[in-house]
């Protein structure tokens, strides 16, 4: 009796296999049973992170909390550009001109004594053209990190490349005055970069082709913008750096990858980390002591 109750039971849990077997293989593989939340964290994933790690996001992908260190710090820089455009008089606010460099936030080689000039300056842009450049790629690169790597290392990446911007400019270009979030932004591109290069192998080939050439295209128009700007046009007035650019990329490569390559691992226990930490801490100091004793600004 009881071998003839097996016999009777065996075919039960094999037809329910084969059941379950051609559910799944009746529901598609693609976009037809993901919600429109499912689909753009996955389309996120493929953007941000190496195969291999893209499951592990996709698990707890959701969009809380949003991402909202580079959504508050682009309305402030907007909020800063309409004052200075609107409320303060200006001869045109297509190009700023008095008011922003009379602001107490932008920073002047005669009054780096001011220390948060050093970071505040990212806050005051020099026209339409300058904060829409800016406003519209943090938006683009920084949303699209924030939701995978959330806001602290985004906001981190990003002063980290506030702060090298305007301290490379106050060694490598001394006398020129400096606006604008370029450095931030820079940061943020250069530590994208950084990873869509080291995991290209890991990454869809044509959008990490693709992700490559924009950045390299964009930098490349904006710094010949830059040079153009800087040593042919002559504008008259204070001149504008453009160092923050360099200053922020390599800050980028650098802090910006250990941030942003350190997807679901412990940052205190990765040698990178801390090898950043310390190159970028003795950078700092060494610009504070040239701030203090070299520095031929006034």
């Amino acid at each position: 009796m009881a071998d003839d109750d097996l016999e009777q039971q065996e075919p039960f849990p094999v037809e329910t296999d084969e059941r379950q077997a051609r559910d799944e293989e009746e529901q598609p593989d693609g976009d037809v049973e993901m919600g429109c939340h499912e689909k753009f964290h996955r389309l996120v994933s493929k953007w941000m992170l190496p195969e291999h790690l893209r499951e592990k996001y996709l698990e707890r992908a959701n969009c809380f909390p949003p991402p909202i260190f580079i959504i508050l710090i682009s309305i402030a820089e907007l909020a800063v550009f309409i004052y200075y455009a609107v409320w303060k008089p200006q001869k045109q606010w297509v190009t700023l001109d008095e008011g922003i460099w009379n602001s107490p936030l932008t920073y002047k080689p005669e009054c780096r004594q001011e220390a948060w000039r050093f970071i505040s300056y990212m806050f005051v842009h020099a026209g339409v053209q300058h904060i829409l450049g800016n406003l519209l790629m943090q938006l683009v690169v920084g949303i699209a990190l924030e939701l995978v790597h959330k806001g602290f290392e985004v906001g981190m990446v990003y002063l980290s490349g506030v702060l090298a911007g305007s301290l490379a400019s106050s060694i490598f270009d001394p006398l020129s005055a400096l606006v604008g979030a370029s450095g931030g932004v820079y940061a943020l591109l250069g530590g994208y970069f950084m990873n869509a290069v080291v995991n290209f192998r890991e990454m869809i080939p044509l959008l990490g082709v693709f992700r490559i050439l924009f950045i390299v295209v964009f930098v490349g128009l904006d710094f010949g913008f830059a040079f153009y700007r800087r040593f042919v046009k002559h504008e008259d007035g204070l001149q504008v750096s453009f160092v923050a650019h360099f200053g922020g990329i390599v800050a980028g490569m650098t802090v910006g990858y250990v941030f942003f390559s350190a997807y679901n691992a412990k940052l205190l226990k990765d040698p990178r980390f801390w090898i950043c930490i310390v190159g970028y801490t003795i950078f700092v100091l060494f610009a504070v002591f040239f701030n203090i004793f070299l520095s031929p600004a006034p």
